[in-house]
């Protein structure tokens, strides 16, 4: 059977499944390439942040300015521009940077339920309204005459709309919940990384290393770091 007949044959809830189905995929697509780009590049530009901070944190604040298209590099920035901040003050700015990001890292989850969640009941609710159709065309005492065409017309809908109700919902499940296990290794990363920021913060602090900005006298020249 064609893909063009069997939407045809799922009746009327075809057309709300199919719009769902679209969005399904421009969201999966969206999503697909931001954590694309985050899984390739963002751990490479923290690790060579923290090393680099070491040692000259002037240089690693440039990388991250360069990188701000990444979340934990974002957060970073957050903390690091701050002006002469105690560990307590960096700590509160890494938590609440870290909040503000997490939006961004879960955007579009709400629709990706909702599709999950109705796509079925668009699906269920075809199968019903087929087979309503096909008691209504059933007339007792007439099997196999001219009402046989409105019942097998009404299975047909009452199968392809559930059929089209799951496959909606399945691919969107797949997807949702890939994208929900990058988040939440990524929250994991947010506070390995953020730690590890705060600890070597509290290593210059106490040592009185307050080099975290640009000054007039220094060269603005730093190479481009994009991984």
């Amino acid at each position: 059977m064609q893909i063009s007949q069997f939407i045809t044959n799922a009746g009327i809830v075809a057309w709300p499944l199919l719009m769902f189905s679209l969005v399904a995929i421009a969201l999966v697509i969206e999503r697909g390439a931001f954590w694309f780009k985050v899984l390739q590049r963002q751990s490479l530009v923290v690790q060579k942040v923290l090393k680099t901070y070491r040692t000259d944190a002037y240089t690693a604040l440039n990388i991250l300015q360069k990188n701000a298209d990444l979340p934990i590099p974002r957060i970073f920035l957050e903390a690091l521009e701050l002006e002469k901040p105690t560990p307590e003050e960096m700590r509160l700015a890494l938590e609440s940077a870290a909040s503000a990001e997490l939006p961004h890292l879960r955007r579009f989850n709400t629709i990706f339920d909702t599709i999950i969640n109705v796509a079925p009941l668009l699906g269920l609710l075809g199968t019903v309204l087929g087979l309503i159709t096909s008691f209504a065309s059933l007339n007792i005492g007439d099997v196999g005459g001219s009402s046989s065409a409105g019942v097998t017309g009404g299975i047909s809908e009452a199968l392809a709309s559930t059929v089209l109700g799951l496959v909606v919902a399945i691919f969107t499940l797949v997807f949702s919940n890939m994208f929900r296990g990058f988040y939440k290794r990524q929250i994991a990363l947010i506070q390995e990384y953020g730690g590890q920021l705060e600890l070597l913060y509290r290593i210059h602090y106490e040592r009185g290393d307050f080099n975290f900005k640009p000054t007039p006298n220094k060269s603005l020249e730093v190479s481009n770091f994009r991984t």
